[in-house]
Parts: C-alpha cells; structure tokens; sequence
C-alpha cells in the first residue's frame, strides 16, 4: 500500500478501493478540536488530495472567523437557525449553567457577544470527494450543556455555505 505523510494526520494510506476515516486533534485559538478526515471507497484521494487538505487546514482560522461573523449576522435576524438556536439555549437555563457556560451570571447580561464567545468549534469533518461539502464544521456550547450543534459548511475553495443548520 501506497503511503504519504500528512502534516495534521500523520502517515495515510492512499485509497485503494476502502473507506477510510483519520481522526486527528488540532489545536485552534487554543482549543483543541477534532478532525475526521474521511475518504470514501470511491474517492480519488491521491498525495495531491493529501497535501490539499494540509493546506487548506491552514486556512481553518480564517474560514472560522468567517463563519462567526455569518452566525452573528444572523442573531439579529428573526428566525435564523442561529437566533432560534440561543432563544432555545437561554430560556431555561439555571443560574450555574449560565455561568459555567456563559460565564455571566444573569440572564441579561447574554448578549449576543457572549454566546458567540461561547459557541466553539469542536469538530470538522473533512470529505475530499464532496467538492460542495469539503469541510463541515460543528460549533458547540460544549457536550456537557448540550448535544446541539450550529453546523456550517465550506467547499473545496474555502467558500462557506450561507446555510447555517442547527443539528442534534
């Protein structure tokens, strides 16, 4: 089998024919995230594919901080996956949730900037045979608060979906 390093995934085995999926963690603004890199049986995932993926990696804080000024556009617009997704999240939350994930102390004090300073982003998935969906990306308020995620995606080139979805 052929083999090739990766700079975020180590050494990878070039798709013959099987499914594979690297998972690898990733340090961002100092968080560390996961990072599933999943090639299907069908996909044409060569050393070019490898080394595109470690390069556009190197663009994950930018396509971020895109992606956080999409979700705070939507915030203040009535009806977003967004918006429902913190009215959802803020209507019963107890005093020591708000301020272990919050970190405020009471409820008029969450404002929109300290739910987006909240929400993380704890996961991508990266799928080289999908040009349209190349990195999905899942921001979270954390698994111990909530198992609901903002989920966002980009294509090959870094262009980010303007649908944002709010997942389980």
């Amino acid at each position: 089998m052929s083999k090739v390093a990766s700079k975020h995934f180590g050494e990878i085995e070039l798709n013959h024919g099987r499914e594979h999926c690297y998972v690898a963690s990733h340090e961002l603004a100092g968080t560390t995230l996961e990072l599933d890199l999943n090639v299907a049986a069908h996909d044409h995932f060569d050393e070019a594919a490898v080394h595109k993926v470690d390069y556009r990696l190197g663009y994950l804080p930018e396509l971020v901080e895109q992606v956080r000024d999409m979700i705070a556009e939507e915030l203040d617009q009535d009806g977003t996956n967004p918006q429902q997704f913190l009215h959802f999240h803020s209507t019963q939350l107890k005093e020591e949730q708000l301020q272990a994930v919050f970190g405020v102390r009471d409820k008029a004090e969450l404002t929109h900037e300290v739910f987006l300073k909240a929400l993380k982003l704890g996961h991508v998935g990266i799928y080289p045979g999908q040009p349209e969906r190349y990195f999905v990306m899942d921001f979270t308020l954390g698994s111990h608060f909530t198992d609901e995620l903002l989920v966002v995606s980009a294509d090959e080139d870094g262009v980010v979906d303007d649908e944002i979805l709010w997942e389980s």
